[in-house]
């Protein structure tokens, strides 16, 4: 049991991502209000940067700038990680620029945000 415990501790980053990404997934199909389905797939996001950014750390290394003579890629954390966990981010919040711009025009037009009296609404409205 102790052994199970300084695994799950020496994991603890990367349970942490894994149960963030369950509360955004859960928030994401249980929820009818679609702010709440944006804040969900937020939390996705943010679990899956976390996760990334765990997974490329590595203890007693130093950041990948080239000092003096040393070379080896041993002394040095891999960037690429960072990297995209930056790109992640910049998507992300394009995305949620888009989704939030999308759910202002649909509270214009149904003025309410959830998915189901949206849906009811937009049947009504095409006769269908």
């Amino acid at each position: 049991m102790n052994d199970f415990l300084m695994k799950l501790w020496d994991s603890r980053f990367a349970v942490a991502a894994v149960i963030l990404f369950a509360v955004g997934f859960v928030t994401l199909l249980l929820h009818r209000n679609l702010i709440k389905k944006i804040i969900g797939l937020n939390i996705m996001d943010t679990a899956a940067y976390l996760l990334l950014t765990s997974l490329g750390y590595i203890e007693n290394r130093l950041s990948p700038i080239l000092r003096g003579d040393d070379t080896d890629p041993a002394h040095y954390v891999n960037p690429l990680p960072a990297g995209l966990v930056l790109t992640g981010i910049v998507v992300s919040v394009s995305v949620t620029a888009v989704l939030l711009a999308l759910t202002i025009r649909l509270y214009r037009r149904y003025h309410s945000l959830n998915v189901d009296e949206i849906y009811k609404m937009a049947q009504k409205e095409h006769g269908v």
